[in-house]
Formats: C-alpha cells, sequence, structure tokens
C-alpha cells in the first residue's frame, strides 16, 4: 500500500473503535530515541524517515508534527501523500496536544497505543477531553493493517566488565536505593532502556546502534527485577545477576508484576514511563520525578572518564585518517556521500580493532546542499557524488568497549565560496567560545548555550536546535538531562545542573537550504576548577582529538582568542595522535593542526 492507502485503512479501524483522532508517535514502549523495526509505525503510515515527529490523523485529515532539524527532509517525503507538514516550534503552530483536542470531534474517543505514549501526555488527553463526552481507546490499530510488520527482537544479553563500568550493579543499586529512602519510595519502576542497561552493566543489541537491553526493571528495599528475554541470558550473565541480588522474569510480565502494587510508594517517571504501565500503578502513590539512574550515569566516574578518554583517541586516528583520504581521492578516484560514510566506518572498525563495537548511529555524510538537512541520510543508490570543490559534513561516531563518541567535521573538498568560509568561520568561534567557559556550580546548560549561539545571533544569524548534548557510556549517544539549549522541550526537560564528570556536545551549526550546512562537533568533559569565595567554579575538558579543517577558515573573522584557542586546541590534537601517525600521513597531520 501507498501512504494514501494506508492512511485511509487507519481510518477504517478508527470508525470500528469510534476513534475520531489517533495518534502515532515516534517511540517504543520505553520512549527511546533510537527505534527498532517493529516500532517504525510513524514512518510506515507516513513515510517520513526522520528520527523524531508526531503523526495525528482524523476523520479527515492526516498532519505531521516534527521540528526544525527535519523541516527540508519532510517536505520532501510527504509530497504527494496528502499528509500535512506541521513545523513544530513555527509561529502559528499548534503543538501536538492542542491540535489534538482542537480536531477531536464530540462524542469521538482519542485513540493510541498505551504502550508508545508517555503516560504524562495520555494522562494529559485523559484530563482535557472536556465537555466533549470522550474516551481514551488504548489499542495498536497498526497490528490490523501492517501484515509484514518485523518482529519484536531481542538479542543475546551480554556483560559489560568492570574495568569498564567502575562500579558493580549491586554498588549501583545501593546508590538507587539510598535515593529512593530519600523520597520515602517503596518501589522503582524503570523503564528507560538506557537506565536499565547502565544499572545491570548488560548490554545486547536489541536496537541498532544502541547497544541496550530490551527491558523493563523494579528496585526495592530488598530485591532488584529484571523484566527481559529469559532465553538471552546465558549462564554467566545469569550467574552476574544472582551476585548482584538480581532477578531475571520474562519481559511481558512487567504489566502483571506492576498490577499488583495496590498499596505503598512507586516511584516512576510519568514523562518516560508509557501510558498504560502507569495506569497499572494508579492505585499506589506515584513519585513522578527522572528516575536517579539518569543523573547517576550522566556523571562519569573516573573509571568511565579514562576509559573514554581513550575511546576518543581510537576515535580522532580514525577521523583524522579520513580526512587524509578524502582530502587525498576526491576528483581522483570516485566517491559519493554513502562511499565517504563505509570508509569512516571501516577506518573505525580498523583503528578500534577488539575495541569497537559499532557506529554510535548512522553516519551523517551530507555534500553541499544535502548537509542543510540536519540528519540527512545517503542512498547509496541515488546520492551526490562528491567533486573537488564545495564541502563535506560527516557525522559520525563509534561505540567502543572503552565509551562512546560523537564527532561532526565539515571539510573542504576544494574552492568554497565566501559565504561558505564566513559561515565555517563563525561556527568554529562559536564551539571554542562555548568550550573555553568558565562559570559558576550551579549552571546549567541554557545558562551557557548563549555562548555559542549568541555569535550567530550577532550576525543575524541561528540554528533550528540544540548546541549539544549528553553521551552515554556505550548507550544511547544522545544523553540526558545535561545539554546545551535556550529552549526547553514540551515533553521533556533536557536540564541540568554541568556536574563534575559530565560530558555533553559542542555543536552548532549553519544551515541553508538548497545551498549548504556546516556543523562542528567536539565533545566536553565538565570539571571541577578552583574553589573562590563565590563557590565552585566549573570549567570543560574538550576530549574530541581530531583537527579541523583549515581550509575553510578566514582568520581575518578571528578575534585574538579564537586564533589563541584554535592553536591551543591543535597544538593538543597532534600531540595526542602524531605518536600514532607516519610518512605523508604524519605531515598531513602537521599542516591540518598548524599554528594560524
Amino acid at each position: 500500500m501507498d501512504t494514501k492507502k494506508k492512511i485511509a485503512a487507519l481510518r477504517e479501524e478508527m470508525k470500528k473503535e469510534k476513534i475520531g483522532v489517533y495518534i502515532i508517535p515516534t517511540s517504543d514502549f520505553h520512549n527511546s530515541e533510537y527505534l527498532s523495526p517493529y516500532f517504525m509505525t510513524r514512518e510506515y503510515f507516513s513515510g517520513f524517515t526522520g528520527s523524531a515527529g508526531t503523526l495525528v490523523v482524523t476523520e479527515s485529515e492526516a498532519a505531521l508534527f516534527t521540528d526544525g532539524r527535519y523541516f527540508i527532509q519532510a517536505e520532501n517525503q510527504l509530497q504527494g501523500s496528502g499528509i500535512v507538514l506541521m513545523r513544530s516550534g513555527e509561529s502559528g503552530v499548534p503543538t501536538v496536544r492542542k491540535y489534538v483536542l482542537d480536531t477531536l470531534p464530540e462524542s469521538e474517543n482519542i485513540g493510541f497505543d498505551g504502550r508508545v505514549l508517555t503516560a504524562e501526555t495520555g494522562r494529559y488527553y485523559k484530563k482535557n477531553t472536556g465537555e466533549k463526552n470522550v474516551g481514551i481507546v488504548d489499542i495498536d490499530l497498526a497490528d490490523r493493517i501492517w501484515k509484514d510488520r518485523p518482529a519484536l527482537e531481542h538479542t543475546e544479553i551480554y556483560l559489560l566488565d568492570e574495568k569498564y563500568s567502575g562500579k558493580s550493579a549491586a554498588e549501583k543499586l545501593s546508590e538507587v536505593r539510598e535515593k529512593m529512602s530519600e523520597k520515602k519510595a517503596d518501589v522503582h519502576i524503570i523503564t528507560a532502556l538506557d537506565e536499565i542497561s547502565w544499572l545491570f552493566n548488560i548490554r545486547a543489541d536489541d536496537i541498532k546502534c544502541c547497544p541496550m537491553v530490551l527491558s523493563y526493571a523494579a528496585v526495592t528495599e530488598s530485591s532488584a527485577l529484571l523484566f527481559a528475554d529469559t532465553n538471552a541470558c546465558g549462564e554467566k550473565v545469569l550467574e552476574y545477576l544472582g551476585k548482584n541480588g538480581i532477578t531475571l522474569l520474562p519481559y511481558d510480565e512487567i504489566y502483571s508484576y506492576a498490577e499488583k502494587l495496590s498499596a505503598g510508594s512507586v516511584w516512576i517517571d510519568k514523562k518516560r514511563a508509557n501510558f498504560r504501565l502507569a495506569e497499572a500503578v494508579k492505585k499506589c502513590e506515584i513519585v513522578s520525578e527522572p528516575s536517579p539512574v539518569e543523573l547517576l550515569k550522566a556523571v562519569k566516574n573516573s573509571v568511565e572518564i579514562k576509559n573514554i578518554r581513550y575511546a576518543h583517541l581510537l576515535d580522532g586516528i580514525a577521523v583524522t585518517k579520513f580526512m587524509y583520504w578524502i582530502k587525498t581521492n576526491v576528483g581522483k578516484i570516485k566517491i559519493n556521500e554513502a562511499d565517504a560514510a563505509d570508509y569512516i566506518d571501516s577506518l573505525r572498525r580498523e583503528v578500534g580493532g577488539e575495541h569497537f563495537i559499532a557506529p554510535s548511529f548512522d553516519t551523517i555524510s551530507a555534500y553541499n546542499a544535502n548537509a542543510a538537512m540536519m540528519h540527512y541520510s545517503a542512498d547509496s543508490k541515488n546520492c551526490a557524488v562528491l567533486e573537488p570543490k564545495g564541502i563535506l559534513l560527516v557525522d559520525s561516531g563509534g561505540h567502543y568497549f572503552e565509551g562512546t563518541t560523537d564527532i561532526t567535521r565539515t571539510f573542504a573538498l576544494g574552492e568554497v565560496s565566501d559565504v561558505v568560509r564566513y559561515h565555517f568561520t563563525l561556527t568554529v568561534r562559536a564551539m571554542l567560545n562555548l568550550a573555553a567557559a568558565r562559570f559558576m556550580h550551579g549552571c546549567r546548560g541554557e545558562n551557557l548555550d548563549i555562548l555559542a549561539r549568541g555569535i550567530m545571533w550577532e550576525n543575524g544569524l541561528d540554528y533550528r536546535c540544540g548546541t549539544g548534548h549528553g553521551v552515554g557510556y556505550l548507550l544511547s549517544v544522545h544523553e540526558g538531562p545535561n545539554s546545551f539549549r535556550h529552549k526547553l522541550s514540551e515533553d521533556r526537560s533536557m536540564s541540568a545542573v554541568l556536574e563534575d564528570g559530565m560530558i555533553t556536545t559542542d555543536e552548532p551549526g549553519i544551515y541553508v537550504e538548497g545551498s549548504h550546512g556546516i556543523r562542528i562537533e567536539n565533545e566536553l568533559l565538565c570539571k571541577n576548577a578552583e574553589k573562590c569565595e563565590y563557590g565552585q567554579i566549573m570549567e570543560f575538558e574538550t576530549i574530541t582529538y581530531a583537527p579541523i579543517d583549515l581550509d575553510c577558515i578566514d582568520t581575518a573573522l578571528f578575534e585574538t582568542r579564537d586564533r589563541e584557542r584554535l592553536n591551543a586546541y591543535h597544538k593538543m590534537v597532534y600531540e595526542k595522535l602524531s605518536p600514532y601517525f607516519d610518512g605523508e600521513e604524519l605531515e598531513f597531520l602537521k599542516n591540518c593542526t598548524r599554528a594560524v
């Protein structure tokens, strides 16, 4: 079926259930960012392949809501579908919630699969249907229409050795129980996959590029329950779980477990937990706050930090080898965007060896105008061939046993326009300015975002995304609660006091539709600096080691401090990487990191 037929089939099923508005978010049972194929429901019905968005279908209209990262992509992919693009955050565009309530007919229900909608959102609709005499229908209509839907996969679970994690599962559980005691919570139900995998020191390949276990967890003062595929655990994993006081139960039993909780206090984050699960525990007193695990895993311990620096060393070697390859060969051999993505992925495997596990996300390789789409994906059968002119943006990263990386570099492949050079230079200045920040403890990412974005604003420019996000340790490449952004999201606040040990990306950019896109991304480790009479001063250590392309910089636009910062960064990069290079590649590295 094409998109129009799929929407028509969905409307037929909606009529059977007296549903006037059906909501399809981009989510799984755990509100994950990246999804396994089974959960690509919104993509199936809309044809839009971006990683964020909500499809709302009514009796007469279908609307796709997505953010500024995907406006160009969504506009292209929705052509001819009959689906209206709602550019979230733009003036005059309603929120999903307002649109749902405004378009809901009298005496018709709101429908959604309660396992893929957050409890907070589901309860909002339940509470705010007004006098329309409607109800909530929790149903997965996709199963009736999507005949060749991929199976829900559970892969083999493996342990992350404590030489990488730095703490045992028992130690982490002790920390969680301390926080539960403070909140007087008898049970803590955890639904976020990264939190569960971190807490129990387990990993799997249930989601592409996210080595996490499809699971739920419940923690009490005396027990810890892991709800996962019991067939996915080998003897070694079972032994470790038992040693750390963890009981393994079947994945789907979480709902029957929750329904049996009829007294006491249950800690469950309504912004992360799904609607159906939260409804199952509504008889209990609810503590609805972010799980303590979110902050515990965001503050990396000393073992993790040591490991992460090594992961970035391996990553920097691979990215620098790629830079040498692309600049040496473009125009001499045929290279398209997909070829470039494949090559940098192969370098990570080669350089990382037994340390490397997989890419941390699908590599973005975007030439010239394609880079204006922030999450562009090159199709090997139909993508741009690189020429010895213009720019190539490559956003990539890797999962290593020593940690997870995320780096973006934009490369000049030959002559570039004055406008591109101007925008590239502003982006470098913005990135360096945020990295150099010193600030009092207590600041959050929204306090510091202006250090990068302000340079854009001064020049009448901006970008429709955050400036940076937290990075997990062999989990999700995008991790909360720390971030750099000047606007907080409606559904989940990516905001936290920046603590010693947090890692956040620093990735300002400029995106001009139909022309070019530029992004430079490093990762920053937040650290305690000195104390003063006013309190603890904080600073950042840059832990990404790869050259920034000097061929695209107009140093006339630099202030003295910009020049000093870039030279200091490149001096560090050369010192870190030069022992691993020789011959022409070493000469190339010297030239790429020369003082300007």
